[in-house]
């Protein structure tokens, strides 16, 4: 494992056991995860299909897909994230349900597996996103699509100066007095704009041969979902 993929995994470590508690504050998504999450699961319709959650962290989405009949598998970076993960499943009963660690750029799984593969908030933190792109379209089978829910840019000018005041000043504040610590939040806000926008995410996953890409603004361009199919 390289050194940059190193530090994430020890940063996602230590922010394991109060992860969920931030997010129910509305440290990352000011309080509209579940909302983004449940626009992601609208867009699966079919019943039980094979999906890979790949960055599952503590697996609000597996779990959710899991309860909806989906067979489901969590992969993450971060052992930390996913013993809460576990522990979730196990609580919930869930049979239909596994994770493991995995690095997002190089899976450990066989070819044309899966149905769905589906990630949320995770491109920001890839070295190299083209490359974990074109993995995902390798894991998935002929037909299968992929689902990416990613902070992007907003659309709208004044809401984009306002998100970027939330991001660099009013983010790191609360992350000091949540969990003692600004540095990660102020890197997450940086990491966040210096993200591909939304045509530059369309284009990336065309690159890696998905067709028929298209993509949903979400609290006007703040977070948007992307959609493309493998043939």
């Amino acid at each position: 494992m390289d050194e940059f993929k190193q530090k994430v995994r020890e940063n996602w470590n230590v922010h394991a056991k109060d992860y969920d508690e931030q997010y129910q504050h509305g440290l990352k998504s000011a309080g509209e995860r579940e909302a983004w999450m449940k626009l992601l699961a609208q867009l699966i319709p079919e019943k039980n299909a094979r999906i890979l959650d790949v960055g599952a962290g503590t697996g609000f989405l597996s779990l959710m897909l899991a309860q909806l009949g989906h067979q489901v598998k969590g992969v993450d970076l971060s052992p930390g994230m996913l013993d809460k993960a576990k522990k979730k499943a196990k609580t919930a009963k869930l049979a239909n349900i596994e994770f493991a660690e995995g690095d997002a750029e190089a899976l450990e799984e066989p070819s044309e597996k899966y149905d769905i593969v589906i990630n949320r908030h995770l491109l920001w933190a890839m070295p190299n996103p083209k490359q974990a792109v074109s993995e995902w379209a390798r894991v998935l089978k002929p037909g299968g699509r992929l689902l990416v829910l990613e902070f992007s840019k907003p659309i709208l000018e004044p809401l984009s100066k306002a998100y970027d005041a939330y991001s660099f000043h009013v983010l790191p504040r609360i992350g000091e007095l949540v969990a003692n610590d600004a540095e990660s939040y102020r890197y997450l806000a940086e990491s966040i704009r210096m993200h591909p926008d939304q045509d530059t995410l369309k284009a990336m996953m065309q690159d890696a041969e998905f067709e028929n890409v298209e993509y949903f603004n979400m609290t006007a361009g703040v977070v948007a979902l992307h959609r493309g199919y493998k043939f």
